[in-house]
């Protein structure tokens, strides 16, 4: 089951809720906005795009004198993909080794999107290294060799407590000497104490800087759609300190309402590169605007 198929399924009740606006509404009216203002806010969108999104509709029925529901339909399903069109949505690995730094808070499926991406990518023949730097639970670093395991990769971790620049050293150390293609380094997601959590992912960018010069480095931020508004509000806490390049949005498989993927690529105008769709390793899928809203929208 392709990209498209899947996010169909995973935000039904949210391509229902809007889709009906188009089939019940046969005149583009002050009603028709109106409802449709309603229901994009209720789909996770916010206020802020919502209202962008749907001015910008305006504008172009009014240009292009569209006078049926379902062309604006089709005119609100670009505006939306050129909300999402913000920067390459292909994971930056142009050296070797690359490095993804992926950072978020507890509880977004952080580690378990690591793992995905390591099986992803040993499946397509890199040769991927984890790097366990979230040392202040053990449990994330068990989970995160379990992953290593069944992606087929090496992992370097040290023991609870220890300094997370420490574990990301050794890693790029081991990484050098093994030839490593990709390079997936996790980090604590301690949001509330945002002082030592931006000194210590400043501390391991500087070492990543000073020991791979010149390397692909991305920093990925995962968030739980789920979550809705309260993602973009960890989205932009985290765009303040970490050096954000790109996000990953989990949980796209029933109960998220989906318009945060919208909201948080325009506020922010960083590009979603993985949704995941479900609990299986290829369900975390490459991002692709035109079929997201699509689905969406149909």
């Amino acid at each position: 089951m392709g990209f498209f198929e899947k996010i169909k399924i995973g935000l039904m009740e949210t391509r229902n809720a809007i889709g009906s606006i188009f089939t019940g509404l046969s005149e583009v009216d002050d009603d028709f906005y109106d409802e449709l203002e309603e229901r994009l806010i209720l789909a996770d969108l916010g206020v802020d795009t919502t209202v962008k999104a749907v001015d910008r509709l305006r504008r172009i029925v009014m240009e292009k004198d569209l006078k049926t529901t379902d062309q604006a339909r089709k005119a609100l399903q670009n505006v939306l993909a050129e909300m999402l069109n913000v920067g390459d949505t292909r994971l930056n690995m142009e050296t070797t080794p690359a490095v993804v730094l992926v950072i978020g808070v507890n509880g977004v499926g952080k580690t378990t999107t690591i793992g995905k991406l390591a099986t992803r990518y040993t499946a397509e023949g890199k040769k991927v290294l984890l790097v366990a730097g979230d040392t202040f639970r053990a449990a994330a670093a068990d989970q995160l060799e379990i992953w290593a395991g069944r992606a087929g990769c090496d992992i370097v971790r040290q023991h609870e407590g220890a300094d997370p620049a420490s574990v990301v050293y050794d890693g790029i150390q081991s990484a050098r000497a093994k030839g490593v293609d990709l390079v997936i380094i996790d980090t604590a997601g301690r949001l509330h104490n945002k002082t030592n959590l931006m000194n210590e992912l400043n501390k391991i960018s500087r070492i990543v800087e000073r020991e791979l010069p010149g390397a692909s480095k991305e920093v990925l931020l995962v968030l739980d759609g789920t979550t809705g508004q309260n993602g973009l509000i960890q989205a932009k806490a985290f765009q303040e300190f970490a050096g954000v390049t790109s996000v990953a949005i989990t949980k796209l498989d029933g109960t998220a309402k989906g318009g945060i993927v919208i909201a948080v690529a325009d506020a922010l105008q960083l590009p979603v590169k993985f949704v995941g769709v479900g609990e299986q390793p290829d369900d975390l899928m490459p991002f692709e605007a035109e079929s997201f809203v699509e689905a969406l929208l149909q």
